[in-house]
């Protein structure tokens, strides 16, 4: 009789946890947005900042970093110049030469008195040298693991941050898809080298990058890091107008989700996608469909033979049918694994971060992407994607139908797990 009580009980702590691990939070968005206004309309950005997100400001300057050549080095020598405060982090940081120069100038800064915090996602960084960590603790700068493995946290340890941030000193910040690797080194010139893009933001955005590393560094030690050498007044640097979206499963893990559906549904014109994880959920699938149906020209750019998640790629193309026979175009990257998180809309919004385009980052994940209101950055950003497309080969709606017998087998099993991927 014990024995089975205590297996019963083991069985229903362990159908919880899974339960927990596997679904979000409980608000859930169950119809399609209706197009009501363009993403130029006062009301979209209105609407943005104050039902989603914290509120647009001015006096931004948006630098696009092209692949490890350009984003590397820019975050070094940013990390090198603070003065006061660097904040970090990060979902993938494992050990090699870019882990090495990273962890290097961290600790140099922390000697030098500057405060260092950062936040290393526990599976994220588990090919990390716990040596390298211990280097940098010891030179002065404040490291800690978002959600180890542990009894009291099973309940979440599917919940990851996925965010990439580096603030420093308060007014330059940095965002994107790179993590800290060295795969993401070089300029995408062959398989072992990803092509990616990061983001210098440096303005009043930055302050709001701030308070979303912020966010995390209170669920795990409880202090909250404020004061002018964390949020200094910061003067104009530009004229782009941004705003930074946050989200998890603890606190508006749906917002995440409702901001891609709102901007489909605003699209006029066009609709320009990069992602490297394309696995749309059936009620954003319809948000692209009826964006196709009222004219809007969708080009959607996806990883093509180099890939590190065949699983992704199987649910992913499982999906196409109805968008190519709605006239969405897709486009597969060739010469490399293609890591970008990109949506540019009507050339007037451009959305980037962390980001990825499927249900994980929508519900599971501790998200941070930035929203810019420019279309001179908008124009920009088209000629990188399209830059991209250049070096992409397009896929139709005659290679879906035709796509092998075991590819659709597969898809079967891979489908009912593509919220997981």
């Amino acid at each position: 009789m014990l024995a089975t009580i205590v297996l019963t009980v083991v069985a229903t702590l362990a159908a919880v946890i899974i339960f927990t691990n596997l679904t979000g939070s409980e608000k859930r968005v169950q119809r399609v947005v209706q197009h009501r206004y363009a993403v130029s309309d006062p009301q979209f950005r209105r609407e943005m900042g104050v039902m989603l997100g914290p509120t647009v400001v001015p006096g931004n300057r948006i630098v696009h970093l092209r692949d490890g050549d350009q984003i590397f080095p820019a975050m070094l020598q940013a990390i090198e110049g603070a003065r006061e405060t660097i904040t970090f982090e990060t979902y993938i940081y494992w050990s090699g030469d870019i882990g090495r120069k990273f962890s290097e100038a961290l600790a140099r800064r922390a000697r030098a008195g500057v405060d260092v915090k950062v936040t290393l996602d526990w599976l994220g960084s588990n090919k990390m040298d716990d040596a390298i960590i211990e280097q940098m603790k010891q030179a002065g700068v404040h490291v800690e693991r978002y959600r180890p493995l542990s009894w009291y946290s099973l309940d979440r340890i599917n919940h990851r941050t996925h965010r990439k941030l580096l603030v420093i000193d308060g007014h330059t910040a940095f965002t994107g898809g790179v993590g800290i690797a060295d795969l993401w080194q070089g300029h995408a010139q062959d398989p072992e080298h990803w092509r990616d893009s990061h983001f210098r933001i440096e303005g009043p955005a930055a302050a709001q990058m701030q308070a979303a590393f912020s966010d995390n560094w209170i669920k795990m030690t409880g202090h909250i890091l404020n004061g002018a050498p964390y949020y200094p007044a910061i003067d104009r640097y530009g004229d782009v107008d941004a705003q930074v979206f946050v989200s998890s499963p603890s606190g508006g893990s749906e917002s995440m989700h409702l901001m891609y559906l709102l901007s489909i549904a605003a699209a006029t014109k066009s609709i320009d996608l990069a992602a490297a994880y394309f696995v749309p959920d059936k009620l954003t699938q319809r948000a692209l469909i009826e964006a196709r149906d009222r004219g809007v020209r969708i080009r959607i750019l996806v990883p093509g033979p180099h890939i590190d998640s065949d699983a992704v790629r199987l649910a992913s193309k499982a999906q196409w049918g109805d968008l190519l026979s709605r006239g969405v175009q897709i486009w597969e990257y060739q010469p490399t694994m293609m890591h970008v998180k990109l949506l540019v809309i009507d050339t007037h919004l451009v959305s980037v971060g962390s980001t990825n385009f499927d249900a994980r980052s929508f519900q599971l994940n501790d998200e941070a992407s930035l929203n810019a209101y420019d279309p001179a950055f908008a124009q920009e950003m088209t000629g990188v994607f399209e830059d991209d497309l250049a070096h992409s080969t397009p896929y139709t709606l005659e290679q879906w139908t035709r796509r092998p017998w075991k590819e659709k087998l597969l898809e079967k099993f891979v489908i009912p797990l593509r919220s997981q991927l």
